[in-house]
């Protein structure tokens, strides 16, 4: 980390509003008018909306990730996190991945945080479930789908084959929708090199509180998503959730139990809970309060947006909707990025700021190869697609949004290839554990025990 006299822009998190906030900041601003600095505990950005993709094997899972320090050469990138800020000195304590946490000093802050998975007291979830807001858990959940497979494969215990088999999903919104989508066609494909597992086999049971999935599509496409994965045997529970799954041992509040060793959350997300030590305005869910300007309420020199941020719909507002906010999705949060690292820059010259104002444009959604659905609005008129089109439209939305050609390539090569060359279906579970098998191999033989004789007759000279 270096010192400067120059004013320093802090961006805290290192997300899709961090990086592409980050990267216009540096792009408009003039030669060592300010230092940028990007804090997060990862040295990477995640694109979110390809994981179920990432968790089937379509894409490979470094092409989902962008490293921070490549895209913002001229940012100073630090690997930890911003545990407290001190608005008063405006000082911020960084917790670095090793050593002492120390304080870094601040004239303009970005609060870019995101947001975590939305848990629930649930007995058996923290040590049971699988999550969906990382690489890391994508690359998880592809190898465990896989070992349960070999799991059923090689034994002959009934109880314990069915409990592999059974996959649980709680949460139908795009990450729970798409992830199963994704996971049945993997499994589906992967069953194919299996002597004795089937896809009738298995058992895939998709659970959500609500009483529809895929609401950001709108009730008649998610009707055709529901029936779409019915037709293909996945089990879908609605209004309805999960009481406990201890052991694996499911309960739903319906009143099926059933045993799983796969069961995967994907029932929302919150924003990070750090935020409340940082002394910001917050709103009744936990996001930080801004203004139409993305300027945190009552400062003028903390902006916010994305996930972490409760940022009111301007363009839904003039439209008449009353108390409307932006909701958290991809589609927002690069706008919205925008629009900051504008404001940040003229904040910082002392001109006026811009409201961020932006119409749907409608979602998309893939669920499994060559399967999706699709809403497209184009002023007042809605197009809806669902099938081959709509997963067209799905990948093509999404492909083009990744930040940076270079992932946009490999993305793009990921796919072709796919058309071309059957689905990997390898597990590789011991990633989660490399070290094992060498530890085994190099830990020291154990002392054998001496026998009893001869450990009497050492006491007894030891005595003498």
């Amino acid at each position: 980390m270096s010192t400067t006299e120059r004013p320093r822009i802090l961006v805290v998190g290192g997300g899709y509003v961090g990086l592409y906030a980050a990267r216009r900041i540096l792009k408009k601003m003039r030669y060592g008018e300010a230092t940028v600095t990007v804090v997060d505990p990862r040295s990477y950005m995640t694109y979110q909306p390809f994981l179920p993709e990432t968790a089937a094997g379509n894409i490979s899972p470094r092409h989902v990730v962008v490293p921070l320090r490549r895209v913002l050469p001229k940012a100073e990138v630090l690997t930890g996190r911003v545990t407290t800020i001190d608005q008063d000195r405006k000082v911020a304590t960084i917790a670095p991945l090793v050593g002492e946490a120390y304080e870094l000093p601040f004239d303009y802050l970005v609060i870019a945080l995101g947001a975590v998975s939305r848990t629930f007291p649930i007995p058996g979830l923290a040590e049971q479930g699988i999550g969906m807001k990382g690489v890391e858990e994508a690359i998880g959940l592809r190898n465990h789908v896989l070992e349960q497979l070999d799991k059923a494969d090689s034994t002959t215990d009934e109880d314990i084959r069915r409990k592999a088999l059974t996959f649980v999903f709680i949460g139908g919104g795009f990450a729970g929708a798409e992830t199963i989508g994704e996971v049945e066609d993997l499994a589906r494909d992967a069953a194919k090199y299996y002597k004795t597992v089937s896809r009738e086999d298995m058992r895939f049971i998709l659970v959500d509180a609500a009483d529809k999935i895929l609401p950001e599509v709108g009730p008649k496409l998610g009707a055709y998503g529901k029936e779409h994965l019915e037709s293909r045997g996945v089990e879908i529970y609605l209004s309805t959730s999960m009481d406990s799954c201890v052991d694996g041992h499911v309960v739903l509040k319906n009143g099926l139990e059933v045993d799983s060793n796969t069961i995967v959350w994907t029932a929302g997300v919150k924003p990070n809970p750090v935020l409340a030590r940082y002394g910001l305005p917050l709103g009744p869910r936990g996001h930080v309060d801004t203004a139409p300007t993305l300027q945190v309420q009552g400062t003028d020199y903390i902006w916010a947006a994305g996930d972490n941020a409760q940022v009111p719909d301007v363009a839904a507002r003039k439209a008449g909707v009353e108390n409307a906010w932006c909701p958290p999705n991809a589609q927002h949060a690069l706008r919205q990025a925008r629009v900051l690292g504008d404001n940040v820059i003229s904040g910082m010259r002392g001109f006026p700021q811009k409201e961020y104002a932006h119409s749907n444009k409608g979602a998309v959604a893939g669920l499994g190869l060559h399967k999706g659905v699709a809403m497209i609005v184009m002023g007042k008129v809605k197009i809806k697609l669902k099938g081959r089109l709509a997963w067209y439209m799905h990948r093509g939305y999404h492909g083009m949004a990744m930040p940076t050609w270079n992932r946009k390539i490999r993305v793009f090569a990921d796919w072709t290839l796919g058309m071309f060359l059957k689905r990997e279906v390898v597990a590789l579970g011991a990633l989660e554990s490399p070290r094992e098998e060498f530890y085994e191999a190099a830990k020291p033989a154990p002392v054998a025990a001496k026998p009893v004789a001869e450990k009497a007759e050492s006491e007894k000279a030891n005595a003498s």
